[in-house]
């Protein structure tokens, strides 16, 4: 995560192709495009940090006798993704509210580096909280743990809407920092799925949880003080 605080000073991240239409385009259809584009990245990555946990639950259906675990298994990566279509759907009137702003108020869009810095800030601060903890302990845990885990459909549905729940509250300041920096910033994904990645899967995973939010805030206050002209 030292990466963070070497980006470039975003100067109008919202203006980023992924809120714009192309010529021709209808924001329908331009909304299919932003949504198409996030569930791939999503997909891209999460899956690193997933995978374990979909081989974890793959196991605990085996040992109820489920003839055909691999269905099911895929059936909870599908209500994980689902949950991140849905955040990419809230997250494209935003994206797209706050780019016609800056458009039409050059104020604000001189204000948007060190509104960047402020939500890396934040983002690195709730890394250090409980919420933040608690939230990661859910996604780190092994299904099924302590009692039996019914192997049917509506189950395994129902484990992936949670889990995608939890991982979208325990990735949310990462994932704004990936919306702020740009959405379409390939050095920004790989940074922001390294942390999620190394948090999920590492032995101790809320110390680094909290090493990353140290660093982050220090990015963040770098952010800052370039954009007011201090750095």
């Amino acid at each position: 995560m030292s990466a963070m605080g070497e980006m470039p000073m975003p100067g109008g991240w919202t203006m980023s192709m992924a809120w714009m239409r192309m010529p021709g385009q209808t924001w329908p259809g331009a909304a299919a495009s932003f949504l198409g584009m996030w569930v791939v990245m999503m997909v891209t990555m999460m899956l690193p940090s997933l995978v374990p946990m979909l081989w974890r639950y793959r196991q605990a259906v085996g040992r109820t006798g489920e003839t055909r675990p691999g269905r099911l298994t895929a059936l909870v990566g599908v209500g994980y993704f689902f949950v991140w279509a849905v955040f990419g759907m809230a997250a494209f009137p935003l994206g797209v509210a706050l780019a016609a702003i800056e458009m039409q108020q050059p104020a604000l869009a001189r204000a948007v580096p060190i509104a960047v810095g402020g939500v890396v800030l934040i983002a690195g601060a709730l890394q250090l909280t409980a919420w933040k903890a608690r939230h990661l302990a859910c996604c780190r845990e092994a299904p099924g743990r302590g009692r039996t885990l019914p192997a049917d459909a509506g189950t395994a549905w129902r484990h992936g809407l949670r889990l995608g729940l939890h991982c979208s509250h325990c990735c949310a300041g990462l994932m704004a920092i990936l919306l702020v920096i740009g959405v379409m910033d390939l050095r920004a994904m790989a940074v922001v799925a390294a942390a999620i990645t190394v948090e999920r899967l590492a032995p101790a995973g809320e110390r680094v949880a909290r090493a990353i939010g140290a660093v982050v805030v220090g990015a963040g206050l770098v952010l800052i003080a370039r954009a007011a002209g201090l750095g």
